[in-house]
């Protein structure tokens, strides 16, 4: 009976806390995009490469996030809106045309290298957005890209 007495007070104190966190939620932010200052105006892309990139990587690397209906619940928006930010801070491709051309060779390379290792799009984005994961056409179609690109920059 002290046992179920207790459960119960822990499940009042969880629900408490979990409507008192719902305050304290980080901003989700879309900073203004200059088009002509995207990868998409500054390379030479393939239809196949766009797609890839609007289905895995805009959300946590460009200024057009779509925020999903659970990245207003927190603690799960603290979680999001971090890796958004970490994302955009690592690679923004709404803000290409900012890179130094050598910036932008590395940021190809590492494109391709963490794609074709499976590090990206995060293990914890793809389950919850269908297509995400890239396929092998994708990742040789990325990759072919992205040498492409760095050989018509000139960087190696």
């Amino acid at each position: 009976m002290k046992v179920l007495k207790l459960l119960k007070w822990l499940m009042v104190v969880v629900a408490i806390a979990f409507v008192g966190i719902q305050f304290k939620r980080p901003a989700r932010t879309n900073p203004p995009i200059d088009e002509s200052q995207t990868i998409y105006a500054k390379t030479q892309m393939t239809p196949q490469v766009q797609q890839l990139i609007e289905r895995s990587c805009r959300d946590c690397h460009s200024n057009n996030t779509a925020w999903p209906w659970y990245t207003n619940v927190s603690p799960v928006s603290w979680f999001t809106v971090d890796h958004v930010e970490q994302g955009r801070r690592d690679m923004n491709f709404s803000e290409w045309g900012k890179y130094d051309q050598r910036r932008q060779g590395r940021r190809l390379q590492q494109m391709c290298d963490l794609v074709k290792d499976g590090s990206m799009p995060l293990s914890s984005y793809t389950p919850l957005h269908r297509g995400s994961k890239p396929s092998a056409d994708d990742i040789k179609a990325l990759c072919d890209w992205t040498e492409s690109e760095r050989t018509r920059l000139g960087v190696r």
